[in-house]
């Protein structure tokens, strides 16, 4: 993983420092709440429903272990309400109300604290820390080079790029040096500091798009042309929101060493036109549909008089590229195991057959790797119990460990909301498993039904329309039988509590998006949309299958919608597993979305009948 420079530790202290100024001149009012709002942002501190929520920047998803244990140190010590902000939001979530269920039951949200909790940007959150002891987590945090810069705010936000970047076995070129270019490049940008609107920049590496770079507003695939040149198929002005939105592509091939140039070109323009009038309309993608080839154009001009007129200021040399991509160091690895290979697959062969599931965990929780000696594990934070993402300090904790005695230190955060071990050797899966089973982190559902994403909803986000988790937490106690999980095969279901998608609800298989009628919880259902992988197909935003259902509703109709799957999907050949079958959304695209409306409304509770 990157190894930070002198000068970047020096950088993020300072910072530190210079934000614990800022907080005090707030506190003693010599900062107004109105000038003091943007710097906190700019460091990763909201205000949302109850408490501070502090965002700390993963960049491209990389954690050592150090760092994960004072990510658990802030866990236990910081995230810790205030005993009087505790009972009023107790207070607020009992006026809420619990959600029935057919069965007679009701399922609510307790509220938790001493968590982290990890998102679909590879970030980590805390939802209970006091805004009085903000400076000293972020003193903490900068210990271990981890911070909120530009976590939030009207800027270039936290590069992302896929869980198995620099390790996968598809892999045309390593993304991470070209995230830590931009991530160097894009912090404290003195003229995108204030854009007209948050900006979100994505790179894949892999020949498989794990990245989701249509939904970005800046997507960077590395490709080579015909001569085998490195370089970037450019898309621009993706996202989600109220006008889900697949970026079109402007380059089918940029020369690596024109990324910063090209993008600054890209962002200028939106900064210079981009809507600031209008937040909803603020986004790179309404000025890139609104205007079309005009922005295409002004954006080629633009990087022409960057590259000709200014001499390329920002053109990546080759000393600079070898200097970042060297502080990216693999671990010191015993790759002489003592099995020989065919004695590790008969090792792995006999424990499969032993242990059923077992066997379930490695085909799904273990992924290829460019060493054939090495894997690279999931663990699974989907679990009941517990919202999707959110890790105890005893969990986080517990998660250095292993990524301490099995994967050289280093763990990763996923887009979807759980961690990734990248240097597993092979003959070390059993142990692993074994002690990851333990902890409750090696279920094998990775890529299944209960693996859904899931924002914090109105449980704590002050934007949100309706509550998030007990939705998925009804969902996910629904389906604990792994053997019905497996026959349903690999399901994309994300929740998202407001139309600003936190959730990702547009690109799940199954969408989920709370909405609010009349000051109650009312739930839309999207059916067929994808991230862009090869499960999913190219980026698609799902469509609405009806009028919004009630929240007793949901579970119901889920259930209809997989039953109907069950009834419409098409046999494959048998393997080792079992039977197969086509994929839930290889089944939606071919039957079309009919049968599944007519599931879901039969699922109506009649009493319940909303018509907006």
């Amino acid at each position: 993983m990157y190894q930070y420079t002198d000068f970047d530790r020096q950088f993020i202290r300072l910072r530190a420092e210079q934000f614990r100024d800022q907080l005090e001149r707030w506190q003693a009012g010599k900062l107004t709440e109105e000038q003091f709002r943007p710097l906190r942002l700019q460091n990763g501190w909201y205000v949302q429903r109850y408490a501070p929520m502090l965002r700390v920047a993963v960049p491209y998803g990389e954690l050592s272990s150090t760092q994960l244990r004072v990510l658990a140190r802030v866990a236990r010590e910081y995230d810790q309400p205030e005993p009087a902000l505790l009972a009023e939001a107790q207070a607020t979530q009992e006026k809420l109300g619990d959600i029935p269920l057919a069965d007679g039951r009701r399922i609510g949200t307790k509220l938790k604290y001493g968590y982290g909790h990890f998102t679909t940007r590879t970030n980590v959150q805390y939802n209970w820390i006091p805004l009085s002891k903000a400076a000293d987590v972020m003193d903490l945090l900068a210990t271990v080079q981890l911070h909120g810069i530009q976590t939030s705010g009207n800027c270039i936000r936290n590069i992302n790029s896929d869980a198995l970047a620099g390790i996968a076995a598809d892999e045309i070129a390593d993304p991470r040096p070209f995230c830590e270019i931009l991530r160097q490049w894009s912090t404290l940008h003195p003229e995108f500091s204030f854009l007209p609107r948050k900006f979100k920049i994505s790179i894949n590496g892999a020949r498989e798009d794990r990245a989701a770079l249509g939904w970005y507003d800046v997507g960077l695939q590395l490709v080579k042309n015909d001569a085998g040149e490195l370089g970037f198929k450019v898309r621009v002005g993706g996202g989600m929101g109220r006008t889900p939105t697949i970026s079109p592509v402007l380059r089918e091939f940029l020369p690596w060493n024109q990324l910063m140039n090209y993008l600054e070109a890209v962002i200028r323009v939106y900064n210079r036109y981009g809507r600031r009038d209008n937040s909803w309309k603020a986004r790179i993608k309404i000025l890139v549909k609104a205007e079309g080839q005009a922005y295409i154009d002004q954006v080629n001009e633009e990087f022409r008089q960057i590259v000709e007129d200014e001499g390329g200021p920002h053109t990546i040399t080759q000393a600079e590229y070898d200097r970042v991509a060297a502080n990216f160091r693999e671990p010191e690895l015993d790759l002489s195991p003592a099995n020989a290979e065919a004695e590790t697959l008969e090792l792995l062969r006999t424990a499969a057959s032993d242990d059923r599931d077992f066997g379930r965990w490695l085909t799904s929780n273990v992924l290829p790797h460019r060493h054939p000696q090495l894997r690279a594990v999931m663990l699974s934070f989907k679990r009941l119990g517990y919202a999707p993402g959110d890790a105890t300090a005893e969990q986080m904790e517990a998660a250095a460990e292993l990524a301490d005695r099995f994967s050289g230190g280093e763990a990763r955060v996923t887009h979807e909301q759980n961690l990734l071990l990248p240097w597993v050797r092979r003959d070390q899966l059993p142990a692993l498993y074994q002690a990851a089973k333990a902890l409750g982190l090696a279920k094998p559902n990775i890529g299944l039904l209960t693996d859904m994403i899931a924002c914090p909803g109105g449980d704590f986000c002050s934007l949100a329309n309706a509550r998030s988790l007990p939705i998925a937490e009804t969902i996910t106690e629904r389906y604990q039988d792994l053997d019905e999980l497996w026959d349903l095969g690999e399901i994309d279901l994300h929740i998202s509590g407001c139309i600003n998608s936190c959730g990702h609800h547009h690109s799940g298989h199954i969408g989920i998006l709370g909405v609010d009628k009349d000051g109650k919880e009312w739930y839309q259902i999207t059916l067929g949309g994808a991230d862009g992988s090869d499960l999913s197909g190219p980026a698609t935003p799902g469509k609405i299958i009806g009028p919004s259902f009630s929240a007793a509703e949901v579970p119901g109709v889920i259930e209809a919608l997989l039953n109907t799957y069950r009834t419409e999907r098409q046999p494959l050949a048998d393997d080792a597993q079992g039977p197969r079958y086509e994929n839930f959304i290889d089944t939606v695209r071919r039957v079309g979305l009919e049968p599944f409306k007519a599931a879901a409304n039969a699922a109506r509770r009649p009493a319940e009948t909303e018509t907006a």
